[in-house]
Order: C-alpha cells, then structure tokens, then sequence
C-alpha cells in the first residue's frame, strides 16, 4: 500500500487530495516539520533527508518526493484523465501548469512563511504573486477545474496555493 507523508495545510494536501478524488488505497501519516519526526517520532529524515513533503513511499520501498513528480505518478497510474496519457497533447498542457503552480506560484511563497523576512521582502512577494495569480485567473476557463469539467493533477495543487494565497494575500481580486 502506498504511504503519503504529509503535513497539515502544506503542500503534501494536493496529493492527499487527489489520491481521494482518484479512489487510490493508501496510509497517511504525519510529519512535525520542526522537529522533522512522525507521529511516533521516528526521524523523518529517514524517509526524506530533504525533511520536506510530501513524501510518497510505494509499495516495493522506494520514497518519491517533490510534489509535482508525485501528482505526476499519481496521475499516470489513475486509470483516468486527470492526467492525460503520453502522446497527448493535453497531457503537456497539464504538465505545463502544474510546473508553473510549482516554480512560479509555490516558491513564490517561501518569504511569506519566512518569520525572518522584511515586510518590504514579504511586500513585493505578495506583488508578484499576485500577477502570477492573475496570469492563472485569465487561464481559467469556464470551470469548475483548471481545464473545464475535468479534474486533473493540477487542481489539488492550485487549491493550495489559492488557500495560502487566500491567507495572506487575499482572494478579494479573484472572486471566482
């Protein structure tokens, strides 16, 4: 069975999302990311010596990380169209986004969640956020999802971020 490891309100939420939507059987468990140990605090970074989640360990051992390598495994063992198959162009355009939510949107937020960052850092972080959410607002089609009526790995991530963004940024200039 597989085994996410994963942290409240971080973003190991896409994958625990996904696999819940895609019908896939697997554990859960809690990662401290202070202390970088698991709820029966064994060291975490055992299983991930980069202490971040997520962390997918499948079920011949081996431990996937980074979040859009796992949404990207997820997706392609689905059985479904959340990621379409190779050879489809679809399937790049998903992949497409989903790099952008990882690269451009979540590193963005890595200052805001800095205690030791300046409001003038944390300022124009929020700035260029912001243009990226608009660049991803005007994407946006008719919904409800990312590409129309269809879930794909990109959604959990972009539910995420658009959470953290509603924390700290606001929500107010994306209504929908």
């Amino acid at each position: 069975m597989l085994t996410l490891y994963y942290s409240p309100g971080a973003c190991s939420q896409a994958p625990h999302i996904l696999m819940h939507e895609i019908g896939t059987n697997h554990d859960a468990v809690k990662v401290n990311l202070r202390s970088k140990t698991l709820d029966d605090g064994s060291p975490y970074l055992e299983v991930n010596p980069k202490g971040s989640v997520p962390a997918l360990r499948l079920d011949n051992g081996e431990v996937l990380t980074e979040n859009a390598v796992i949404l990207q495994y997820l997706g392609d063992r689905a059985g479904s169209d959340v990621l379409p198959p190779v050879g489809d162009f679809r399937r790049y355009r998903v992949l497409e986004m989903v790099n952008y939510i990882t690269t451009e949107l979540h590193k963005s937020f890595a200052p805001l969640f800095n205690a030791s960052a300046g409001d003038e850092t944390k300022h124009l972080f929020r700035q260029q956020i912001a243009h990226k959410l608009d660049y991803v607002d005007r994407r946006l089609g008719a919904g409800p999802f990312l590409f129309g009526d269809t879930l794909t790995i990109g959604d959990p991530y972009l539910f995420v971020i658009s959470s953290w963004a509603d924390k700290m940024i606001g929500l107010d200039n994306w209504p929908e």
